[in-house]
């Protein structure tokens, strides 16, 4: 049949489960369920946590952002890349399900290139809704700049 609808999420403890605005991944984690089980397909939820820094390193990247860092910078303040997230187990479970193209549902380019190297054709690429606030806009304005994603930001109020 047609290639499912398929998001591999990051795993955002603080964002996914505890709800902090400091980033967007809980909203986009509830957008890609009611997505997916409206059209069907997958959520692959993957343990990477903090751009695959890990939650305590994480948690120390946020205070050098309170210190006035974006979210990349912090990361490699703490010795990390600015992204260390490996899809690769995300094509393993797409290979497992006997899923060899899908429709990804995400606003980040990196994630299309890499499941597509790790062999699986993404037949288009989805992006997320924007969700802007004053707690994330910086954040989100990082993200654009540094991961070409959502180019033109709107004014936050």
């Amino acid at each position: 049949g047609p290639a499912p609808l398929v998001r591999p999420h990051s795993e955002c403890l603080t964002g996914d489960v505890f709800g902090s605005q400091r980033c967007d991944c809980g909203p986009q984690l509830r957008e890609s369920v009611e997505r997916i089980a409206e059209a069907g397909g997958f959520l692959l939820y993957l343990r990477q946590e903090g751009r695959g820094i890990g939650l305590y390193a994480k948690l120390d990247a946020y205070a050098l952002q309170d210190a006035g860092l974006d979210t990349y910078e912090a990361n490699v303040a703490l010795g990390h890349g600015e992204d260390e997230r490996d899809y690769s187990v995300a094509a393993q479970m797409l290979a497992t399900l006997g899923v060899p193209a899908i429709v990804l549902l995400s606003s980040n380019p990196e994630k299309a290139l890499q499941l597509d190297q790790l062999g699986v054709t993404v037949t288009e690429r989805v992006p997320t809704g924007l969700y802007l606030s004053p707690a994330n806009a910086d954040y989100l304005a990082a993200k654009a700049s540094r991961a070409a994603r959502t180019p033109d930001l709107p004014a936050v109020r």
